[in-house]
C-alpha cells in the first residue's frame, strides 16, 4: 500500500494541468511561421497550409498578405477569400492596412496576417499589427502569422551588433512565447541568395542593395543560428511543459562537456575509453587532463612514458589534451572545470589502501565535495588486484659536504651550548639544536635526519643528567628527544618541498623566458632560412639536443607532388631512415619517431610545423634521452616552439605571396599606364606617316614637287619622333631591368657632338651655346648617356625657348653637365616629381617618359640629376657624375668612333618667322 501511495499523482498537479488544458481548449490558437530572414518562404508555407485547410472545409480568410510581386505567392492567394484592406491617407500617400473591424465582423475561424512586426499607418486603431492580432485572438479567432528572428524584441541589440542594422519594428517576446505552435521555415544562405538573385525576394534594384548590406552570407549564417537557437529554446520549453504535465521527475540529459583525469596508472586507459563512450552517447565534447603537482617529487621515466602514452591515446580518440599544474590534483581539475564550463568529471575508483587517504587525503573525496553542480563519474578499473608498483623516482642525492655540514652544525651547537651551560636553560639549548637542524635541512632530507639524530644523541650525552652518559634519569627528557627528532623531520620535509617548488618555478621561468625570447626573435625573421635558424638556435639552447629544420623545396610548375624536404638550418646529419620519419611526420601532420607510437625505434623525434591546416616544415630533434621524458616540461616547450615556428613559416610564405601579388599588380598597373600613355605617341606619328605615304602613293603624278618634299619631310620627322619614343622605352626597360652600364672614359665634347648631330633635324635653326672643355672626360656608357643628352635637348625644344646652353665642367671629383633653356621654366611644385614616369604638366606631345629615362640612366651611372630655374627665366637641368670609376676604361685609338661636332652658329636673335620659336609661347607650362 505504501508503494502505491508513493507513486500516486499529486492531486494539486493534476488540477493545475486540467485547468491549463481547459484554458488552451477555449482560447484562440496562434501559430507563427518563423524564419531567419525575408525570402525563406514563411508566407508561402502559411498559404500552402491555409489552402489545404480550405480544401478540408475550414473557414480560412486572408487579412493581410504581402506577395512582393512573387508569382508563386500570388497564385496561392488567388485561391483564398480576402478581406478588403482599409485605405489610409498619410501626407498625400495612400496606404493599405488590415481592416480590423471588418475582420471582427466577418469572424472567420482562421485569419492569415503577414508580417507581424509591421507598424500600422497613422490613424489606425493600433500602432502595431501585433496589437491587432491580440485583439483578434481575444475575439476567439485563430491567427496564423509570420515573423523573422530580427524582429524579436530581446534580440534587437544582438541583431544590430551582427548586421550593423538597427531593427525598429519588433514583436514582444511575450507574444512570441504566447504562440501555441511555432513552425520554423528554413533554407540555406546560399539558396536564399540564389532566390534573391532570381528576383524572388525583391525587385532587382532592391535585391542589389540588400546583397550589399543586410543580405551578406555572414549575416545570414548568424541569423540562421539565432533562429535555430530560438526554436530549440521553444522546443526545450515544450519538453519541460510536457514533463511537468505528465509528472516526469527523472533527469533528461542534454549535451555536456566531460573531463577525465589521467595519471601514470595503467587504469587511465580504461578511464579514457570510458569517457570516449560517454561523450559519444551524450554527443558531448571531452578532454583528458594531467596535473603536474607543484613541489611533488618528479615522476620516474616509466611513469612519464605511461602518461604521455595515455595523452596520445586521448588525442587519437578525438579528445582534447590538457596539461595543468597546481598544488593539488583535485584543486587544479576543479578550477579548470569551472573555467571551461565542464559538466562532468570522470575519475578512477581508488585501489590503494585506506591509510594513504587518511595521511595524504583522498582525490575522489575532494573532487566530490568540491564539485558543486558538476557531476562526478567514478569508473572501476578492470583489474581489482594490486596496482603495479610505481617506477623508481629519481631522488636528490646530497653530497658528502651536506652530511659534513650537518655534523658540523650539531658540533657547533653543542660547543656553544656547553659554553653557555651556566647561563642558559635546557629549553634554550634545545632551541640551539633546532636551529642547527634547520640549517642542516638545507642540504636535503638525509642530512636533516642525520642532524636530528646527532642532536638527540649530543643533547642526551652533554646536557641531560647524568651527563656524559646516554642514560636518562628523568623520563620527561624522552619527550624532548621525540619532539626534537620530529621537529627535524618536519623541517626537513617542508624544506625539501620548498626546494622542489623552487626548482619547478625556476624550470618554468626558464622555459617561459626561452619561449618569450624565441617569440621575439621569430617575429623579426623575414625568410624561411631565418625562421629555421632561430628555431634551431633556441631549441639547442633550451635542451641538450641536436636539431634541424627541414622545409619542402619549391614545387616545380605543373607538378602536383610536394617537393623534397631539405634541411635549411641545423648541423645534424640525417640518415635515409631518419628522412623517412621526417617525411611521414610532414605528410601525416603528426609527431613521429622516438617516444611516439609511430616509428618509435627511430633515433630522432620529428615534430611537424603547421600553419593552419597545412604542414610547412618539420623539426627533427636528436637527444641522448627521449625529450618526452625530460621531467614533463620539455614536451610543452618543444610543441610551443613548433607551433610558433609553423606560424612564422606560414607568415613568411604568405608575405612572399603578398609581395608577388603586389609586384604583379604594380607590373600590370605600370603596363596599363605605359600602354595608355604611349599609345597616343605611337599612333600619332604612325598616322601621319601612313597618311603622307598614302598621299604620295595615290597622288604622285598630281602633287607638285614642293608638296612632295613637305610630305617626305613629315614622314622623316614623325619617323624620328617614333624612333625617340621607342628609344626611350628601350632605354628605360634596360636600365630598370638591372642593366649595368658599360663605362668608358669618353670626352664630353664627343657626347654632346653626337647628341647634336642626331637632333639636327629637330633643332633646325635653334641657337646652341657650348661651354665644354676639350679635355674633359667622363666615365659613362656612350650609347646610354647620349640618350640622356638627346632627351634633355628634345625637352628644351618642346617647352623652352632659344638659345639652348650646354655647359660642362669638373668640380672636384664630380663632372657637372648642364642643359639650360630660356622658356617658362619648371614650376616649383613640379621640380621634385618632374623626373617621375608619366608626369606631364602641359598639353605638349609626349608620353612623360623622357625625363624618367634621364634619371634612370644617370642614377645607373652613380650620379644624380636635378631641375631648377635659370637666371633670367628658363629651366636648368643639372647632371652630376663621378669623374673617376674603376670599371671605366679608355678605348683604344682604333675603337674610337669620331663623332662630328655640329658647328654652332653665332649667337643671334632667331628670326621671328621661325615656326618653332613662334610655336613656343613664353608662358607655356613644362612637362
Amino acid at each position: 500500500m505504501d508503494d502505491d501511495r508513493d507513486h500516486r499523482p499529486d492531486p494539486d498537479a493534476l488540477l493545475e494541468n486540467l485547468k491549463a488544458e481547459e484554458t488552451r481548449a477555449v482560447r484562440a490558437r496562434l501559430k507563427i511561421f518563423f524564419g531567419a530572414a525575408p525570402g525563406v518562404g514563411k508566407t508561402y508555407a502559411m498559404l500552402q497550409e491555409a489552402g489545404r485547410a480550405r480544401a478540408d472545409g475550414d473557414d480560412v480568410v486572408i487579412g493581410v498578405v504581402e506577395t512582393h510581386g512573387r508569382p508563386e505567392t500570388e497564385e496561392l492567394v488567388a485561391g483564398l477569400p480576402v478581406i478588403p484592406r482599409r485605405v489610409a491617407l498619410h501626407r498625400g500617400v495612400q496606404l493599405t492596412e488590415l481592416d480590423l473591424d471588418a475582420a471582427l465582423a466577418r469572424r472567420p475561424a482562421r485569419i492569415l496576417i503577414d508580417e507581424l512586426a509591421h507598424t500600422n499607418a497613422p490613424g489606425s486603431k493600433h500602432v502595431k499589427r501585433w496589437q491587432d492580432v491580440l485583439e483578434l485572438l481575444d475575439a476567439g479567432i485563430d491567427v496564423h502569422t509570420t515573423v523573422n528572428v530580427q524582429h524579436i524584441e530581446s534580440l534587437s541589440d544582438v541583431i544590430q551588433q551582427i548586421t550593423g542594422v538597427r531593427v525598429r519594428e519588433t514583436v514582444p517576446d511575450a507574444l512570441f512565447e504566447r504562440a501555441d505552435e511555432l513552425e520554423l521555415v528554413d533554407i540555406s544562405p546560399d539558396e536564399l541568395l540564389d532566390r534573391l538573385a532570381e528576383g524572388k525576394v525583391y525587385v532587382p534594384e532592391q535585391a542589389q542593395r540588400a546583397v550589399q548590406n543586410f543580405f551578406q552570407k555572414g549575416n545570414l549564417l548568424a541569423l540562421r543560428e539565432l533562429a535555430l537557437r530560438r526554436t530549440a529554446e521553444r522546443v526545450d520549453a515544450e519538453v519541460l511543459a510536457y514533463r511537468k504535465q505528465h509528472g516526469i521527475s527523472s533527469l533528461w540529459p542534454t549535451a555536456d562537456r566531460i573531463l577525465v583525469c589521467v595519471g601514470p596508472s595503467p587504469g587511465s586507459e580504461r578511464l579514457i575509453r570510458a569517457t570516449k563512450r560517454i561523450a559519444e552517447g551524450l554527443h558531448a565534447s571531452w578532454g583528458a587532463a594531467h596535473v603536474e603537482v607543484l613541489g611533488a617529487p618528479p615522476l620516474g621515466d616509466r611513469d612519464r612514458e605511461r602518461i604521455e602514452a595515455h595523452l596520445r591515446l586521448a588525442e587519437a580518440l578525438g579528445g582534447e589534451v590538457i596539461r595543468l599544474a597546481g598544488p593539488t590534483v583535485a584543486g587544479a581539475l576543479l578550477e579548470h572545470a569551472r573555467q571551461t564550463n565542464v559538466t562532468r568529471i570522470v575519475a578512477g575508483k581508488p585501489t590503494h589502501a585506506r591509510w594513504r587517504d587518511l595521511l595524504r587525503g583522498s582525490l575522489l573525496d575532494t573532487l566530490i565535495r568540491g564539485s558543486g553542480t558538476i557531476e562526478v563519474h567514478v569508473i572501476a578499473p578492470l583489474d581489482e588486484g594490486r596496482p603495479p608498483p610505481a617506477s623508481p623516482i629519481p631522488r636528490e642525492h646530497p653530497g658528502a659536504w651536506a652530511y659534513g655540514s650537518a655534523a658540523f652544525a650539531i658540533a657547533a651547537a653543542t660547543t656553544l651550548g656547553m659554553a653557555l651551560a651556566d647561563y642558559a636553560t635546557i629549553a634554550e639549548i634545545t632551541m640551539l639544536y633546532l636551529i642547527a637542524i634547520t640549517l642542516a635541512s638545507l642540504g636535503g632530507r638525509g642530512p636533516s635526519l642525520v642532524a636530528a639524530s646527532l642532536a638527540v644523541a649530543a643533547f642526551d650525552f652533554c646536557f641531560v643528567p647524568p651527563k656524559y652518559t646516554f642514560a636518562v634519569s628523568d623520563l620527561r627528557y624522552l619527550l624532548t628527544f621525540v619532539v626534537m627528532f620530529a621537529a627535524g623531520l618536519v623541517i626537513s620535509t617542508l624544506t625539501t618541498r620548498l626546494r622542489r617548488q623552487e626548482r619547478d618555478a625556476l624550470i618554468r621561468e626558464r622555459h617561459t623566458a626561452a619561449l618569450l625570447a624565441f617569440t621575439r626573435d621569430i617575429t623579426a625573421a623575414l625568410a624561411d632560412v631565418d625562421v629555421a635558424a632561430v628555431t634551431v638556435e633556441h631549441l639547442e639552447a633550451s635542451f641538450p639536443v641536436s636539431a634541424a629544420v627541414l622545409i619542402p623545396e619549391p614545387t616545380p610548375a605543373g607538378s602536383a607532388a610536394p617537393g623534397a624536404l631539405v634541411a635549411v638550418a641545423g648541423l645534424m646529419p640525417l640518415a635515409p631512415q631518419e628522412l623517412g620519419v621526417v617525411r611521414w611526420a610532414f605528410e601525416h601532420k603528426q609527431a613521429a619517431g622516438r617516444g611516439t607510437d609511430t616509428l618509435p625505434g627511430a633515433h630522432i623525434l620529428a615534430v611537424p610545423l603547421l600553419s593552419g591546416d597545412d604542414a610547412v616544415g618539420v623539426i627533427a630533434v636528436q637527444a641522448k634521452q627521449d625529450p618526452r621524458r625530460r621531467g614533463g616540461t620539455a614536451v610543452p616547450l618543444i610543441e610551443s616552439i613548433a607551433r610558433q615556428a609553423g606560424l612564422a613559416l606560414g607568415r613568411v610564405k604568405f608575405a612572399d605571396q603578398a609581395r608577388e601579388a603586389t609586384l604583379r599588380a604594380r607590373t600590370e598597373e605600370m603596363r596599363n599606364a605605359l600602354l595608355s600613355a604611349v599609345s597616343h605617341d605611337l599612333r600619332t606619328p604612325l598616322a601621319v606617316i601612313t597618311g603622307a605615304a598614302s598621299t604620295l602613293r595615290d597622288d604622285e603624278d598630281r602633287l607638285p614637287a614642293a608638296a612632295r618634299r613637305e610630305l617626305l619631310t613629315q614622314i622623316v620627322d614623325d619617323a624620328r619622333r617614333l624612333e625617340r619614343v621607342l628609344a626611350n622605352l628601350l632605354s628605360l626597360t634596360r636600365v630598370e631591368s638591372g642593366l649595368t652600364p658599360h663605362r668608358e672614359l669618353i670626352p664630353v665634347e664627343e657626347l654632346i657632338g653626337g647628341a647634336l648631330t642626331r637632333m639636327e633635324g629637330t633643332l633646325g635653326s635653334w641657337k646652341v651655346d657650348l661651354d665644354v672643355p676639350s679635355d674633359l672626360v667622363v666615365p659613362v656608357d656612350p650609347v646610354l648617356f647620349e640618350q640622356v643628352l638627346i632627351n634633355l635637348i628634345d625637352n628644351a625644344t618642346k617647352h623652352g625657348a632659344p638659345p639652348i646652353e650646354l655647359r660642362a665642367h669638373r668640380d672636384g671629383a664630380t663632372v657637372v653637365l648642364e642643359v639650360v633653356d630660356h622658356g617658362p621654366g619648371v614650376p616649383p611644385e613640379l621640380r621634385s616629381t618632374v623626373f617621375d614616369k608619366f608626369v606631364r604638366a602641359s598639353t605638349a606631345p609626349g608620353a612623360g617618359l623622357g625625363l624618367a629615362v634621364v634619371r634612370a640612366i644617370v642614377e645607373a651611372h652613380g650620379g644624380r640629376v636635378s631641375a631648377a630655374g635659370a637666371p633670367g627665366g628658363g629651366a636648368r637641368f643639372r647632371i652630376e657624375l663621378p669623374a673617376e670609376h674603376p670599371a671605366a676604361r679608355r678605348p683604344a685609338v682604333d675603337e674610337l668612333e669620331v663623332l662630328p661636332v655640329r658647328p654652332v652658329p653665332p649667337v643671334r636673335p632667331a628670326p621671328v618667322s621661325e615656326p618653332r620659336e613662334a610655336a613656343a609661347p613664353a608662358q607655356e607650362p613644362r612637362s
